[in-house]
């Protein structure tokens, strides 16, 4: 499948298979080369203790300062790989504006994008990681690796899956059985109507908007946010279940990427339930490293001492402004090259260091007002500020440049009025594809509704009798088939997130 989409760039992620096991094995062989000398070591009894200490101390250093080398290496040209393919021409252009004072200029390359690299560049990256910090042992086996990177369903919008969680049974090859025949089959069924009902029919009033942004403001600019962060969603948590659903088919658990996000009550809960395997493989790689790192604690235990009794929330700032700057500013290179997702990216950060930064005037505040923590209408306006957040930074993640998203941010501002919405918006889109997008959307919400109270309709019809659950196949089948936006006047839809 890859190869009929991406041609012979299919060499591309087998060269990235075989050099990141190739690393991976050089690490391993590293670490097994020190195992053994410190065996040796312990069997020397008659050497003295402190002598034995020292050269046990001196042989750990050397492996790991071998270790590190190549594991920066091996960081160096996969990275460096993805940042040709995705960043050269971004960055070669913006230099030239600079350099073009000086009659200097970078040559522009004729780039062929790989289908998925920015997935599998991040799947191996945390391999290689993983294998440096000895959490697991290097594979042996070439194809188990190239399996691991190459497997169909997730390749083009993931998940990111960690080695340790799926290579295993992705490997083994698990048999069919009846119970992973349904559940895959129901979660299909639940993507493609998120995606063909709901997203695609979406995308023909969203991507003309976008397309003309000058002409809209006010309300007009605020439903095209809207728009599109449902758009996105409906689509990209579609193609997520059809990924799991396809991966449950082989009897292949991949990791789940949204539980709810529209229920969170912040902009950090949020981003711990959308995009999850993302936000994970950040945590792990970038910010948990950052933050654990010398400069970081050094940082730390001289801000707690040299502050007197700010220095703990003081200290807390600075590390969480150190640790969550690099990923914020990865999170939103990586999605591409533009200054609007570097923007989108420190959007996000901004917002989530003033959480940090004014959490405690917030519990103040609550005790002075005698505002319970927990009340219901507290909570509905945390979560309407939240979908504000969203909406805003999604603006800016699907506007075609940075200064197309201030401009259509400012037109939030700019002769507001609702009447817009029922004087221009009905020429857009038919009353029958707003009716079902509506209906559509109703319906997703409810499912995550209640699967947010701990309803899950979707085990409770995989629990129920024959009948009952091939009726819901059936209603699910014929809905897409009668309300799905295909045939006659439509395009196919890409992906949104194969383009990452």
């Amino acid at each position: 499948m890859y190869f009929t989409l991406s041609g012979w760039l299919v060499l591309v992620l087998i060269g990235t298979g075989l050099f990141t096991y190739g690393i991976g094995r050089w690490i391993g062989r590293l670490q097994e080369e020190r195992d053994v000398k410190l065996q040796e070591l312990k069997g020397q009894k008659e050497l003295p203790a402190e002598e034995r200490r020292a050269a046990r101390a001196d042989c750990k250093k050397v492996c790991h300062d071998r270790c590190l080398r190549v594991l920066l290496a091996g960081l160096a040209v996969l990275l460096g790989i993805l940042f040709y393919v995705q960043y050269y021409n971004f960055t070669a252009g913006n230099l030239n504006r600079i350099l073009r004072r000086v009659s200097l200029s970078l040559p522009m390359a004729r780039v062929l994008f790989p289908m998925g690299i920015s997935f599998y560049t991040l799947e191996a990256v945390g391999y290689l990681a993983d294998v440096y910090w000895e959490r697991i042992p290097a594979e042996r086996n070439p194809g188990k690796m190239l399996l691991f990177l190459s497997f169909f369903p997730q390749i083009m919008e993931g998940p990111i899956a960690r080695y340790q969680d799926t290579a295993d049974r992705l490997w083994a090859g698990a048999p069919l059985t009846r119970s992973n025949l349904n559940e895959g089959f129901l979660r299909i069924l639940i993507g493609l109507f998120k995606k063909m009902v709901i997203s695609d029919r979406l995308s023909y009033l969203v991507n003309p908007m976008f397309a003309d942004y000058e002409k809209y403001h006010g309300s007009l600019v605020a439903l095209m946010a809207v728009a599109y962060t449902v758009q996105l969603y409906c689509e990209f948590s579609g193609s997520i279940d059809i990924v799991i659903g396809s991966g449950r088919l082989f009897g292949v658990i991949l990791p789940e990427n949204f539980r709810q996000p529209f229920s969170a009550q912040s902009a950090a809960e949020f981003w711990r339930r959308w995009h999850m395997s993302l936000g994970t493989w950040f945590k792990n790689y970038v910010f948990y490293p950052v933050t654990t790192s010398g400069p970081v604690k050094g940082m730390n235990r001289y801000l707690r001492k040299r502050c007197g009794k700010y220095g703990k929330y003081i200290s807390n700032v600075a590390v969480s402004a150190a640790s969550l700057l690099p990923v914020w500013i990865a999170t939103g290179v990586w999605h591409g090259a533009g200054w609007q997702y570097l923007f989108y990216g420190l959007y996000y950060f901004v917002i989530l260091l003033a959480g940090v930064v004014l959490e405690p005037l917030k519990e103040k505040r609550n005790t002075l007002l005698g505002i319970p923590e927990n009340a219901p209408w507290l909570k509905v306006l945390r979560i309407l500020k939240t979908w504000l957040i969203i909406f805003t930074g999604e603006l800016f993640f699907n506007a075609g440049s940075l200064r197309a998203g201030l401009h259509m941010f400012r037109s939030l501002f700019v002769d507001f009025r609702l009447s817009d919405l029922w004087l221009h918006f009905p020429g857009m889109i038919s009353v029958g594809e707003r009716v079902v997008i509506v209906a559509g959307c109703v319906i997703v919400w409810c499912l995550g509704f209640l699967k947010e109270r701990g309803v899950d309709l979707r085990g409770r019809t995989l629990g129920a009798a024959v009948p009952v659950r091939w009726a819901v196949y059936y209603v699910i089948i014929f809905a897409i088939l009668v309300f799905g936006a295909y045939g006659t006047g439509y395009q196919a839809v890409d992906l949104i997130y194969a383009g990452f």
